[in-house]
Formats: structure tokens, sequence, C-alpha cells
């Protein structure tokens, strides 16, 4: 009975013992290695998608990528094209062309482990290639006796150009493995706007809407990606001891 009492008594001691030993290393413990993905992430903007569908004076499409250089920094890019049917007060057209941004996006959200979410502000310099159609137009006058005159020109104005600056701001969150959902607004300032003689760009492709003589543009994203990983680096992340 007493050699019984002597084992139980020498294997809980063990146990007690190797228990704290790992809780003392658990807790002088301050930061454990992790894994990050640096890869090619491409996707498209769903908002110009179900924009297509639900919208019949608007059709268009853009592709979206980005590429991670360091921890928080990505170099960025949009390429899509764009057709806009446009009605204003006494004139018809469209507008129709591609465009281009480049620049890069800042992460300002930490994350935890292998997580790999964003809360991102990113600059742009855009460029669009584009063309305007005037329909046709009405000729203004005061006198409600008459009908309005309505004039059907489809009149063609081709080689027209547009650049501007833009600032985005928005959020990223990986919803499944390397599938990323991200929303994002933006903010525009023309730099610079070849507009066709005896007309204006009232639409440009990338920029969105056009207002008077104002520089401003805004708009908005909606977007789906896929990140294809190139490579792993090992980052070691401290450890809340609260």
């Amino acid at each position: 009975m007493n050699l019984t009492r002597t084992s139980i008594f020498i294997i809980s001691f063990l146990g007690f013992a190797l228990g704290s030993l790992q809780a003392q290393n658990l807790a002088t413990q301050d930061s454990i290695a992790i894994k990050e993905k640096f890869g090619i992430r491409v996707g498209a903007d769903l908002s110009k998608a179900i924009t297509s569908i639900i919208d019949e004076s608007y059709k268009g499409f853009e592709i979206i990528g980005d590429y991670r250089v360091y921890e928080d920094f990505y170099a960025a890019a949009e390429i899509g094209i764009e057709e806009k049917h446009y009605t204003e007060p006494y004139l018809d057209g469209t507008a129709n062309g591609s465009y281009i941004k480049i620049g890069a996006n800042y992460n300002a959200y930490k994350n935890w482990l292998d997580m790999q979410n964003e809360i991102f502000v990113g600059v742009r310099y855009g460029f669009a290639s584009f063309s305007q159609t005037l329909n046709k137009f009405a000729i203004y006058s005061n006198d409600t006796y008459f009908p309005v005159d309505i004039r059907e020109t489809n009149q063609e104005f081709k080689s027209l150009n547009a650049s501007w600056g833009e600032v985005q701001a928005g959020l990223k969150t990986e919803v499944l493995n390397n599938i990323f959902l991200s929303v994002h607004v933006q903010l525009k300032v023309m730099i610079s706007d070849k507009k066709p003689d005896n007309y204006d760009n009232l639409y440009i492709p990338g920029f969105h809407r056009t207002y008077g003589e104002s520089s401003i543009g805004v708009g908005w994203g909606y977007s789906l990606s896929y990140l294809i990983p190139v490579v792993k680096k090992t980052k070691m992340q401290k450890i809340s001891k609260d």
C-alpha cells in the first residue's frame, strides 16, 4: 500500500512539474513564427458587371490586380472598358473607350497570425482613351407654340483622351482561402482633358461623370479577387500577455 501511494505521489509530482515547466515556457514566449503570403492578386469589379446587367445605359468591365511588394505596401493597377449613354437637357450622347490606372496601396490594418485583411488607402494615376458620339440635340427656344426642334446627328468625335490623379480608401477581407472581397471609394482630380470641337466630355471612362468646369470626380467599386501565392516569408508575431 505504501509503495502504491509513493508511486502515485511520484507520478503526480512529475506531472505537476512538467506542466509547470511548460506553462513557464509559454509565459516567457513573447512571439511566434508565422508564414506570410506574397503574390499576385487578380480579380474583377463586381459593381461594373452588375450595373451592366441592370442598367441599359451602361456597359463596362474592369480587371483589378495588385502585388505585395513589402509587408504593408502593394503595387496596384486597374484596367477597364466602359460605354455610357447619357441624356442631358437638350442633348443625347454616348461615351465609349478604355482606361488604365496604376499606383500603390498602403495597408493600415495590423493582422493577427496569418490573416491578410486590409484597411487601405491608395493613390492612382489614370489615363483614358475614348470617343464621344452626339446622337441628337434639341434647339433651345422660348416659343412654346411650336414643338421642340430635335436634330439627330450621330456625330462621332474620336481620338480623345484624359488623365487624372486619384485617391482610394477601402476594406479588403479574405472570405475564403486566398479569395478576397473588397469595397472602396474614389476621389479624382482631373489633370488633362482633350475635348472635341464645339462639344464637351460629359462622361469619361474610368473617371465617370464630369460637372461643368469642376475638375473633381468621385466613384466607388466592389470587387472579388484571388491571390496567387508566389513566395512565403517568415514573420515573428508578438503574443499578447494580457
